[in-house]
């Protein structure tokens, strides 16, 4: 497969391209080896990105004919900086489609989003046996912080 970046057109997800958008989840809950969103919980995400008010952005990738990649993001903000954080949840691009420049088209499609928004950052994790991913943030000027992640599950509050 030859360099796929200038092939990559990224569009905002929409009541057209959402069913396209949910295959891609599920595709990412396969190779982190969790279970997908369930029928409820897709009925959540297509309300919470497709409302007048979206608690997150998405935006899709497609080669081709074909959807490839997503990104889901939307803004915290810092205190200390006094600005808005582009917080990542989820970049993913389809397994024979990395290496070839859709993940670096997505996530400076996301910098420039950030820059646009006037963000004094972006955040995101990775888990620690991704090794694709650790490398390609790194490559791509992010940071390692020494910071811990917490989580407090709905059935704790």
């Amino acid at each position: 497969m030859n360099k796929e970046e200038n092939l990559v057109v990224i569009k905002e997800v929409n009541s057209d391209n959402f069913n396209d958008f949910s295959v891609l989840i599920d595709k990412l809950a396969e190779y982190e080896k969790l279970d997908p969103p369930d029928g409820e919980a897709k009925g959540r995400l297509r309300r919470d990105c497709l409302s007048n008010k979206p608690k997150y952005k998405a935006f899709i990738g497609k080669v081709g004919n074909k959807y490839v990649s997503y990104i889901i993001f939307f803004f915290t903000y810092s205190s200390f900086l006094a600005l808005p954080t582009l917080f990542l949840e989820d970049i993913f691009v389809l397994e024979e489609y990395r290496k070839h420049g859709v993940g670096k088209k997505m996530f400076d499609f996301l910098k420039e989003t950030a820059k646009r928004e006037g963000c004094g950052r972006i955040e995101f994790t990775v888990l620690k046996w991704n090794k694709l991913a650790l490398e390609f943030y790194e490559n791509n000027g992010a940071q390692r912080l020494e910071w811990y992640l917490y989580r407090v599950a709905k059935k704790d509050f």
